[in-house]
């Protein structure tokens, strides 16, 4: 297709804010434009590629299929242009680097380590979002995630950083020399959970227990969660790499072992050349997990 025969830059811009908020309103406070400017672009559109591309849905509208597919297309466009001016100009460069990861890694692996990153880069500013949540990395706004699982999130590129095995543990205190033979020997005791996030529940389910039978489940952010097992206060689930130190002490005690070839916590980002400061980043946790191999 030759440039002749795009839509008119207006209509594209429309119909990618409203693609990105998911409204008319959104689209217009996003351009600063008045909703009945979006309406009018986004029906030119359509009827420029003589496709449907949005639906009424109640008062507002959503997108049909083709609209969503045209919708990603156009923003992963412009977030491209976006980022390639933005290097060419240098305006990108002063923005803090974005980084969100849960609260239990924020926690547990990354804050206990990010002095040695502010002594190798003082002039890379860092705003760490730890929330269990998951925002996609995107242009102009967050640079990197860390996030559990196996590495496989649409659209986004990641790297396996720490390689973690899924563990329920107890503390000493709490559980004693009691016989732990299976799930449902674990009923008598209360239970804590990340909060925002569901691997106990699945966990449990998993192996026949649900959560009724359960003596109690109490949701804690991941950093207190470590502090309210590591006091006795339930039982819990957490990855090996934040406990080593507390089963190597006898302190916390591994109950089960789920081991899972391939998961762990991977540095996720978004296609395309990393910002300096990104991957300045990106290498400092290469090391770092690097460093916490050699000494195990």
């Amino acid at each position: 297709m030759s440039i002749r025969s795009l839509p008119p830059l207006a209509q594209l811009r429309a119909f990618a804010a409203l693609a990105e908020s998911g409204s008319i309103s959104g689209a217009g406070d996003l351009l600063n434009v008045s909703h009945a400017a979006i309406s009018q672009q986004v029906r030119a559109f359509e009827n420029h590629v003589g496709v449907q591309l949005v639906v009424k849905d109640g008062r507002g509208v959503a997108l049909t299929e083709d609209g969503a597919r045209l919708g990603r297309t156009l923003n992963d466009g412009f977030g491209a242009m976006t980022r390639e001016i933005d290097a060419l100009t240098g305006a990108d460069a002063a923005r803090p680097l974005q980084i969100t990861t849960t609260p239990m890694f924020a926690g547990s692996w990354l804050l206990p380590r990010i002095g040695d990153f502010r002594q190798r880069h003082p002039t890379i500013d860092l705003m760490i979002n730890p929330s269990p949540g998951l925002t996609d990395p995107a242009a102009g706004g967050l640079d990197l995630a860390i996030r559990f699982g196996r590495g496989i999130w649409a659209g986004l590129e990641s790297e396996l950083l720490l390689p973690t095995d899924f563990l329920i543990m107890g503390a000493a205190s709490l559980v004693g020399d009691c016989t732990i033979g299976a799930p449902q020997d674990l009923l008598k005791y209360p239970w804590l959970q990340e909060l925002g996030t569901n691997e106990v529940a699945n966990w449990l389910r998993t192996n026949g227990v649900t959560e009724k039978r359960m003596n109690g489940l109490t949701h804690l952010p991941g950093n207190l969660l470590l502090e309210a097992l590591r006091q006795g206060q339930g039982i819990a689930g957490t990855s090996r790499a934040f406990v080593e130190q507390d089963i190597a002490h006898g302190t916390l005690k591994v109950l089960f072992e789920d081991p899972n070839p391939g998961s762990g916590y991977f540095i996720v980002t978004r296609p395309g050349p990393p910002r300096a400061s990104t991957k300045a980043f990106i290498h400092w946790l290469r090391r770092q997990a690097a460093a916490d191999t050699e000494r195990t």
